[in-house]
Parts: structure tokens; C-alpha cells; sequence
């Protein structure tokens, strides 16, 4: 009789070590959504755990997640990324490595492409409500703390009136057919996607006037500002460029001067981030993309941008000099894209000068500069001439675009 109480007191012991094995190890997580470290034996907190860092290709190791923010280099050098390559550990480590070897020291990362959607999961119930966002980068306080770590500097890059995932959220404040007002508008690269039977590859636009769009252009900023993104890059700030401009509609800026519009947005945001009267607070610096044109033509081009009130209103201003994007024949050239040292210096000179006889500091300029092939098959020599160009026009900063994320490293100088 005592064996047997024995025996059954070690299986009573056994049972409940089971059962608090089974509830510790695997119902408590599921409840409170926590992970179990075995390295370090206790639980965490799944939205604290950083699974991977890159230092070479080895495995990340775990790092504090408290967001954090690192000054604007005194010259900015860049690389620019998609919010699915940031998302993607192999692809994002070789952009990284190159970052860390190299003289870059900068990453623009997409935090709301042209397709409208949020690279990452979002905390603003305004947001939310809108459904935007995807989990393209699932770490993403982690990963701009690691950029940190690494005394990266964080753009992120925020397409604002191209947006065709708003377009069908709020259609009412969307850009329309003027002979339809009922359809949306479409431009050259929606009518593309069109004949491919791919509409939902259309970038479908927002009327630039509407505040609704302001307000949460906005909000995306500030939630990047709270992952710990340094500065914020508005692109597509402007009306649109191509398409069948003559039966177009904009049902909230009608009628009005597009310049004007304009202006106004970039007040908007220059108040909404700088404060009212400029108080000296933790805040993002703000940039925008402009078309490579507005440097030296002193009309809106039909889309609203002009250089001095960018100028005004953000601490620094991209115009996107790529040397493909120019006309045949602009600035004397038949071919502009075989002339990258031309293009850019004579862009940048004239951009330098304007904003000098303006009363504005010219190092508010960064272009960006080509790093892909059209028009002309872009070798390390045409990066490096681009570069060159942006030094001899009195500049200290750049940015490189590829919209592949594969970049010339070769062209760069080693750190």
C-alpha cells in the first residue's frame, strides 16, 4: 500500500509538471502574446523581440526597442529602397553592407508608395479606419533602430497625391473625368496598365486642394516620425503631369490656380511639423521631391511646383535631375540622357543661384541622381560624372535612384 501511494504521488508530482509545463510554455504566450527566449530563459514581448541585425550577413542579435532619432548629416548621401525590399532580411542586408562600406551614410525607405498602401502596421486609429496599411516590413521599429545603431540617417518617403488606394477609399475627393465626373480620371500609366487588362496597377490621383488628404498625409508622417524615421520625403506633391489633361476634373480644386493650391499645402505642412511660430521642438525634418524642370523654369509647369516657396516651407528640397527625364533638345542636348555631367550641373547651378538671390541657403538642395538604364545604359563612369556635377555646382549632397534597389557600387567611394 505505501508503494502504491508512493507511486502515486509521483505521478500526481509528474502530472501537475506537465500541466504547468503545457499552461507556461505554450497557453500563457497565446493569451498575452509573448514569445519564450531560450537563450536568455524568460518571456518577452513579441513586439520587443528584434529577430535579425545585420552586421555582415551574420544573424541579428536582439536590441532594445526604444525609438530613437540621430541628427541630419552635415552631407547627406543616400540610397533609396522599397518598403518590400526593407521588408525582405537577404535584400536589405546587401543594401546595408553596401551602406556600411561605402561613403553613403543615408536610406530613403518607402513609407507610403504609389500604390497608396503603408509599408508597415500602424497605431493611429485614424489610419486604421482607413486600412492602408500592409506588413511589408514587420519589424520596423527594430530596423530603424538597427539603421541607428549603424549611424544610419532614416529618410522615409511618403507619395502624397498619387494614390490610388485613397482614390477608391474617398473617390469624392479623387481627380475625375471632366466629360464623367463619376469615373476616374486616368493617367498615361494608368492608361497602360489599362491595355493590359491590369487596372489595378492604375495610379488614380487625389485633388491636391482637398484637406481631408492633407490631414492624413500628414498623420502617415507623424506615425513614421513615431517608428523613428529622421526626416520625411514628399513626393508627388503636385498635380498631374501627363494623360488627357483636357478632360480632367478636380472636384475641390476647380477653378483655382494650381500654384496657389500648391503653396498652400506646402504652408500646411511646413506649420503642421515646424510648429506656428517655428518653436525649436523635436520634430522630423521635411523634404520634397520635385520635377528636375522646376530648377530652372520659373512657371509651375502646369503642376503647381515652383522652387522659391518650396524652398520656403522645407528644410530640404530633392528635384529629381535624372538626366532621362529631360526632353530631347532641353538646354541645347539631342540626347540629355548621354549627358549626365551637363544635366545635373547646369540644373543644379541655376537652382543654387535662385535660391541664393532669394535669401535661402542653396544646401537646402539634395537631388536625386540616376543609378538605372533608360535613355542610355547608366556605367559607373555616368554615376560618378553626376556626383562630380552636384560638387562643381556648389552642392554637398545627393541621393541615388533605382527603382529596382540595385545600385552601382562601384561608383561609390569606399568609407
Amino acid at each position: 500500500m505505501k508503494k502504491y501511494l508512493q507511486k502515486n504521488k509521483l505521478l500526481t508530482i509528474l502530472f501537475l509538471g506537465l500541466l504547468f509545463f503545457l499552461i507556461f510554455y505554450f497557453v500563457l504566450p497565446q493569451i498575452y502574446n509573448l514569445k519564450y527566449d531560450s537563450k536568455i530563459n524568460k518571456l518577452l514581448d513579441k513586439e520587443n523581440v528584434d529577430s535579425e541585425k545585420i552586421k555582415g550577413s551574420e544573424e541579428i542579435e536582439p536590441i532594445q526597442n526604444i525609438v530613437t532619432h540621430i541628427d541630419t548629416p552635415t552631407t547627406v548621401k543616400a540610397i533609396y529602397i522599397s518598403g518590400w525590399v526593407a521588408g525582405n532580411l537577404p535584400l536589405r542586408t546587401k543594401i546595408l553592407n553596401i551602406i556600411k562600406t561605402t561613403e553613403l551614410n543615408s536610406i530613403v525607405i518607402d513609407v507610403k508608395d504609389s500604390t497608396g498602401r503603408i509599408s508597415f502596421s500602424v497605431n493611429d486609429p485614424k489610419l486604421i479606419e482607413v486600412g492602408s496599411a500592409e506588413k511589408r516590413i514587420r519589424d520596423i521599429r527594430e530596423f530603424v533602430a538597427l539603421l541607428h545603431e549603424n549611424n544610419i540617417y532614416v529618410i522615409g518617403r511618403i507619395a502624397t497625391f498619387q494614390d490610388p488606394y485613397l482614390a477608391k477609399k474617398w473617390p469624392e475627393y479623387a481627380v475625375k473625368k471632366s466629360s464623367n465626373k463619376n469615373i476616374l480620371w486616368a493617367d498615361d500609366k494608368c492608361k497602360r496598365a489599362i491595355r493590359r487588362n491590369s487596372e489595378k496597377t492604375c495610379t488614380y490621383w487625389m485633388d491636391a486642394g482637398s484637406q481631408k488628404v492633407w490631414d492624413y498625409v500628414a498623420s502617415v508622417g507623424d506615425e513614421a516620425y513615431s517608428d523613428g524615421f529622421d526626416e520625411l520625403n514628399f513626393d508627388y506633391i503636385r498635380y498631374p503631369a501627363d494623360g488627357d489633361l483636357k478632360d480632367i476634373y478636380f472636384p475641390v480644386s476647380e477653378g483655382k490656380i494650381r500654384a496657389d493650391v500648391m503653396s498652400n499645402f506646402y504652408t500646411f505642412l511646413h506649420n503642421h511639423y515646424f510648429g506656428l511660430q517655428n518653436e525649436k521642438t523635436l520634430r522630423p525634418k521635411i523634404s520634397a521631391d520635385i520635377f528636375g524642370l522646376t530648377t530652372t523654369e520659373t512657371n509651375d509647369l502646369g503642376i503647381g511646383q515652383l522652387l522659391i516657396p518650396l524652398a520656403t516651407n522645407f528644410d530640404y528640397i530633392a528635384p529629381m535631375v535624372y538626366p532621362s527625364h529631360f526632353a530631347p533638345g532641353t538646354y541645347g542636348y539631342k540626347n540629355p540622357a548621354t549627358k549626365p555631367y551637363e544635366i545635373v550641373n547646369f540644373s543644379m547651378k541655376k537652382a543654387n543661384e535662385r535660391l541664393v538671390n532669394a535669401g535661402l541657403d542653396p544646401l537646402k538642395l539634395r537631388p536625386w541622381l540616376q543609378d538605372f538604364d533608360l535613355g542610355a545604359i547608366y556605367t559607373k563612369e555616368m554615376v560618378q560624372a553626376q556626383i562630380k556635377a552636384v560638387y562643381d555646382a556648389g552642392l554637398t549632397s545627393w541621393m541615388l535612384w533605382d527603382p529596382a534597389n540595385t545600385y552601382t557600387e562601384s561608383a561609390l567611394l569606399s568609407e
